[in-house]
């Protein structure tokens, strides 16, 4: 079985940052591996692992196959790979979504997968997000066939899965699009796990039994 990777390479954002009358910060995402990213900051190229900051103090807080949620300026702003947005800044607008903790001690909400009504449970523990395999075929996704063949570690021990991309998943006014995902043929969870594949590019906060989730644009 080959072991899937991520190595993604191109032209990235490009978004340039005004404070004041001071210079502005020039950020191009060029490059995006698991838990790393390829950064050109003002024409210098820098490799950052995800909590590291170069010393103009751009900072990497998430990796994943779609862009880098890079921490500019004091801001936090997700940076697709390829995606170009703008040359002057402006004030982000944001749509943020309430999940409230239910009496099991969970976060729990209702969301959609390409355009399909989903239980989702909130779970920062997932790397992605992790459907089982009825669930899958409930939403009409043929993962055997779009999916690359992996195994994952379950409750139950060893489990083959399907490892695959999303067009859409939405929570709330909250919508990302191609989120890495995987379908579980046996042992699948019975609630479709929110993983860190959608919550890594989104802000997150806790207020008591609340669970904020926040996007920025």
């Amino acid at each position: 079985m080959t072991e899937r990777r991520w190595y993604l390479a191109g032209l990235g954002l490009i978004w340039t940052l005004w404070a004041g009358t001071a210079a502005a910060t020039e950020v191009e995402v060029v490059g995006l591996f698991p838990n790393k990213a390829v950064v050109v900051v003002d024409g210098r190229r820098h490799v950052l692992a995800e909590g590291e900051a170069t010393a103009g103090g751009v900072r990497l807080m998430n990796a994943d196959s779609g862009g880098a949620l890079l921490e500019v300026d004091g801001e936090q702003r997700y940076y697709p790979l390829g995606g170009r947005i703008g040359t002057t800044y402006r004030a982000p607008e944001s749509t943020s979504v309430q999940v409230v903790r239910d009496n099991t001690g969970m976060y729990t909400t209702v969301g959609s997968i390409n355009g399909r009504t989903v239980d989702f449970l909130v779970d920062t523990g997932a790397s992605s997000v992790a459907l089982s395999a009825p669930e899958a075929r409930r939403l009409g996704i043929p993962y055997r066939l779009e999916g690359a063949p992996i195994y994952v570690n379950t409750a139950s021990g060893r489990a083959q899965a399907w490892a695959l991309r999303l067009a859409a998943v939405k929570v709330g006014g909250i919508e990302l699009r191609n989120v890495d995902a995987v379908v579980i043929d046996n042992g699948g969870p019975e609630r479709a796990l929110l993983g860190m594949s959608f919550l890594g590019r989104i802000k997150t906060r806790h207020e008591g039994n609340v669970l904020f989730l926040e996007q920025t644009r």
